[in-house]
């Protein structure tokens, strides 16, 4: 009965240290540097992942810096929207080992990631280090029993816990923030990837070292982080901003453009809620007025958060007759354009900023449409 349970337990245990320690260490340590790690934290960190899967960390980091520079594209190395959700999901240890093994992708996106005398002994010998793990496991659990176990970890961590991050975390969840890209949030799942299922909150904010947003997302990566810097093994070096407000200012000014475009995920999100808003009193007025263009409305929910240069031909027709029949939905859904272009356009000065925003703001308030008016009260008390 003690085997079967040392096993459930060593399994449990030992992909949890893969997953902590490509979460700590390989992603928000090398690939973001969103924290520096002591000398002898980088060293253990180092020997988990030598020990647990054998990975090379310049070529995780390279993979994974090339995916955010191309995310959801044809050139992202394992995008669920380009490949399909099933191939990622199944079969994303074939994409990333392909991307590995480019010798292009490695020299442009891990030139900072250099080998040392550690590396060239020991960490890149990765079958020796899955070799020692598999000997170690059937030396404390017998050969049937640490065999099994090392089986169940390879499965776990390759098949199941890594492509749910590349696969699903791109796929299926809920999101806090409008990104260029797919990403989502999947909680509650957070104990099993380290915190790395709040995808969409990482993508938003990649170079933070904390990537729970909200107080029920749970990050276990940021309370591993925590213990370290107590203990002097980290130093946290970046974490997403949180939002500052003042009383609303009459007039934006270059201090109020500075805190939107620094906020600019907020100020999206708090954004999507006016526009949720306008389109539900507008549905339900012309649902007494005019039925039959609330049922042409509420077809183009689904795209309406939803940028316009993703969809395709057929969406932009459908959405473009659904906005026709509410003036005031149009206003909103184009008026998000308007304001995103405030961090869009590199050209413009920062005095043709301010006085676009503050057209901006002047037009949300005299529209006449409260939750687009409301929203403007809100984005000059940024701060």
């Amino acid at each position: 009965m003690l085997r079967p349970l040392l096993y459930v337990f060593g399994t449990l245990l030992v992909t949890q240290a893969a997953v902590i320690a490509t979460s700590v260490y390989l992603h928000r340590g090398l690939a973001h540097r969103a924290l520096n790690l002591h000398p002898f934290a980088d060293w253990i960190f180092r020997f988990v992942l030598w020990f647990t899967t054998g990975q090379n960390r310049r070529e995780w980091v390279a993979v994974h810096r090339k995916h955010h520079a191309f995310t959801d594209t044809e050139r992202d190395p394992h995008s669920p929207l380009v490949h399909g959700f099933w191939k990622i999901q199944l079969w994303n240890v074939y994409y990333y080992v392909r991307e590995a093994r480019n010798p292009e992708t490695l020299a442009r996106w891990a030139k900072d990631i250099r080998d040392d005398v550690w590396d060239r002994v020991l960490f890149n010998k990765g079958t020796l280090g899955g070799v020692v793990g598999i000997a170690a496991a059937m030396l404390v659990l017998g050969p049937g029993w640490g065999l099994l176990l090392a089986v169940s970890h390879f499965v776990l961590y390759v098949f199941v816990l890594a492509p749910s991050i590349n696969g699903l975390g791109h796929w299926w969840g809920y999101r806090n923030f409008v990104t260029e890209d797919a990403s989502t949030n999947m909680t509650p799942i957070a104990a099993w990837i380290g915190g790395e299922e709040l995808h969409n909150n990482h993508h938003a904010y990649a170079t933070s070292a904390k990537l729970s947003n909200k107080w029920y997302e749970i990050d276990l990566g940021w309370m591993y982080i925590c213990l370290l810097e107590a203990l002097g093994l980290a130093q946290v070096k970046k974490v997403a901003p949180t939002p500052r407000f003042t009383e609303a200012k009459p007039a934006v000014d270059s201090e109020t453009l500075q805190a939107v475009i620094t906020h600019r995920y907020d100020v999206l999100a708090k954004y999507a809620k006016s526009l949720k808003r306008t389109y539900a009193e507008e549905l339900g007025k012309l649902r007494r007025l005019a039925p039959h263009d609330a049922h042409v409305l509420k077809n183009l929910k689904r795209w309406l958060h939803r940028d316009e240069k993703s969809l395709c031909e057929t969406e932009r027709a459908n959405l473009k007759q659904g906005l026709a029949k509410s003036r005031a939905l149009h206003t909103v859904y184009s008026m998000r354009a308007e304001l995103a272009s405030l961090w869009e356009r590199s050209s413009a000065s920062r005095e043709q900023l301010v006085r676009q925003l503050q057209d901006w703001c002047h037009r949300a308030e005299a529209s006449g449409i409260r939750p687009l008016a409301e929203f403007s009260h809100r984005l000059r008390r940024y701060a």
